[in-house]
């Protein structure tokens, strides 16, 4: 038997499976005597042999698929139905006429299938036919189709036809604006405006989108006289296709008559519920400006949700940015409400730095609470330091603990050291912990010597809170000029003063020889955190010294700092700690364990692999993972090198 009698016989099987590889055979080999048999298989309830079957067609192609499809649209099963449509919008055009020759069967489905394939074709040699069906064709959904498949080939030569079409019923003229849109024929213009005469209500408004998304400026003084006479919801429409057709920009290249006629149907366009056509009124209101568009942007940005309208309100901010009327924005930061003044005072900081300073100021202490945090921050950032007064007596006045830290930014950065240094002071003991933060950054900014004085005061003082509070200040100046009080402070009773100690020579790298002794005396302090802090400190400081505390560390008495040393060892890929690390992998503590597998698997070399071998076999899952991830990492390198 040959190959070709062997997939006929196998499409012949009742089998599915037999008829899913004949299928497949009969697609590989371009097989047109294959077709009748594979079409009659569109039929079969069996997905995989449809699905076959598809391929197998789609492979082969040609006129004599689309003959042996066609019959099969007349099915009464729609899976069939769909199936064979979906082959012939692809292959139909290799049989155009045999596609064009449906429009006139007796069956208006068929007819209406017909024209939906069609759309598919890819050429405008199926134009002149499905005109004739959009134009003639006596049932409303072969017309609705041919419409559509029309704007789906977007060719030229369908203009004349669509436009005709306007004045089809509803439901035609529904597929025909929007075929419209997608041809984009300079044609349609006035044949789209002339149809708005005529038109319902829905079927004008889809009309004005569809001129704005064609983007034609022959429309824009067409749309603009149709203003007048138009309903609000329509009218708002309008604004929106003009503003789109021209752009923000261009808007004021418009006639000086055209201008006023648009800004006076702004502020009714902003109070659409369509969000696209309140956003073509903001640009209006941006390229035409005009009396009174300032407060209709506030109005209307106050009524959005700040959370769920960001968009829309970043929009209306840049709008009244490019009005640039301070008058209303003043009036607005005095009389408004909170929404209104944040708005307001956002715009008007943009626009006026100092005006919008100024009146922040003079309404701090008529606002609330939440509005006066914001006012505080743009304030602090903002004001120069000959208004000083204020934020003294906001910080004398006021107990709100987010406030008087924007009070003491300011300070900070602004003050004069000899005036307000004796005001911050105090709030060194606030009860909240981000107040007192707030107190110490401003004195570390102000440094003064009277400020460094206080602090070496204070690193000696009864309270260990206070002692602690005074090292970390110092650490932020010069260590030489402190070193007596952080010398004393590294052997504090407390182990906070001594950590934080040892911090602050961290943050003074590079620093002395001698001072990192110091530090590394601290190595043997009974505190985890204090050696901690020192394994950082040289860390930043010392690569020598750090590496040297790491080694010893890994005989710490604290499994913590034993694991933190082999994983510092680790990340730097220190060779001579192989031998003490694999030492560690008998630990008691299986944290510490994991660690030194690890810190092994990063270092590399025979000694490490070897040694985490016999891990591999653990009984432990934990070990185990940890010991083939280690492994695994020492293959990568050796693969690399």
């Amino acid at each position: 038997m040959s190959e070709r009698q062997n997939i006929l016989s196998l499409l012949a099987a009742s089998e599915p499976e037999a008829i899913r590889e004949g299928a497949q055979l009969a697609g590989s080999a371009r097989m047109q005597e294959a077709i009748p048999a594979l079409a009659g298989h569109i039929t079969s309830s069996n997905i995989g042999v449809q699905e076959a079957v598809d391929r197998a067609l789609r492979k082969i192609g040609g006129p004599e698929v689309v003959h042996a499809v066609i019959p099969l649209l007349r099915s009464e099963d729609a899976a069939v139905r769909n199936l064979s449509m979906d082959l012939l919008r692809a292959l139909g055009s290799t049989d155009l006429p045999a596609l064009l020759d449906l429009l006139h069967d007796d069956d208006a489905d068929i007819r209406i299938f017909a024209s939906d394939i069609l759309g598919s074709v890819g050429t405008a040699l199926a134009v002149p036919a499905l005109c004739h069906a959009l134009l003639h064709d006596p049932e409303v959904n072969v017309r609705y189709q041919a419409a559509v498949s029309l704007g789906n080939l977007a060719f030229a030569e369908s203009a004349p036809c669509l436009n005709k079409a306007l004045q089809d019923e509803e439901w035609v003229q529904f597929a025909t604006i929007e075929a419209l849109t997608k041809v984009k024929d300079a044609s349609s213009v006035q044949a789209m405006l002339k149809a708005l005469d005529s038109s319902s209500d829905l079927v004008a408004s889809i009309i004005v989108d569809a001129l704005g998304q064609m983007g034609d400026l022959k429309a824009v003084p067409l749309l603009l006289r149709r203003l007048d006479s138009s309903p609000t919801p329509l009218g708002n429409k309008i604004v929106r296709a003009v503003v789109n057709i021209m752009g923000g920009r261009s808007l004021s290249l418009l006639g000086a008559k055209d201008c006023e006629r648009l800004r006076g149907y702004l502020p009714m366009a902003l109070e659409d519920e369509d969000k696209d056509v309140q956003e073509a009124a903001l640009r209006g209101f941006s390229a035409l400006g005009g009396q009174g568009g300032s407060e209709c942007i506030l109005r209307y940005a106050a009524k959005l949700d700040p959370e769920r309208g960001v968009d829309r309100l970043a929009g209306a901010v840049e709008a009244l940015v490019s009005l640039g009327e301070t008058q209303v924005l003043e009036k607005a930061l005095r009389t408004g409400d909170d929404m209104t003044v944040h708005i307001a005072m956002d715009v008007l900081l943009r626009v006026d730095e100092a005006t919008a300073v100024e009146l922040l100021m003079q309404t701090f202490w008529e606002r609330s609470r939440d509005l006066q945090r914001v006012m505080i921050l743009e304030l602090a950032g903002r004001a120069g330091s000959e208004r000083q007064d204020f934020f003294l007596d906001v910080l004398e006045r006021h107990t709100d603990g987010n406030i008087i830290r924007g009070v003491l930014l300011f300070l900070g950065r602004k003050g004069d050291p000899a005036v307000v240094f004796e005001k911050i002071t105090p709030f060194l003991d606030h009860p909240y912990n981000d107040v007192k933060e707030s107190a110490i950054e401003a004195c570390i900014a102000l440094h003064t010597p009277e400020v460094e004085a206080f602090f070496k005061s204070l690193s000696r003082h009864a309270d260990p809170v206070q002692r602690m509070i005074g090292v970390y200040v110092l650490g932020f100046f010069e260590i030489a000029d402190s070193i007596e009080e952080l010398t004393m402070a590294l052997d504090d009773e407390s182990p906070d003063v001594r950590r934080v100690t040892v911090e602050a020579f961290g943050r003074a790298c590079p620093i002395r020889e001698e001072y990192l002794e110091l530090v590394e005396g601290k190595l043997g302090d009974e505190n985890r955190e204090v050696r901690m802090a020192v394994f950082d400190t040289l860390g930043r400081c010392s690569d020598e010294r750090f590496i040297k505390c790491l080694l010893t560390g890994l005989e710490d008495a604290d499994p913590w700092v034993r694991g933190r040393c082999a994983e510092g060892l680790g990340e730097n890929r220190i060779s001579e700690a192989v031998a003490p690390l694999v030492g560690m992998l008998e630990d008691e503590n299986l944290l510490v364990v994991i660690k030194a597998m690890g810190a092994l698997g990063k270092i590399g070399g025979e000694a490490a692999f070897r040694a985490l071998l016999p891990m591999l076999d653990n009984p432990d899952r934990d070990l185990r993972e940890a010991a083939e991830e280690a492994v695994g990492e020492i293959h990568r390198q050796a693969g690399e090198r």
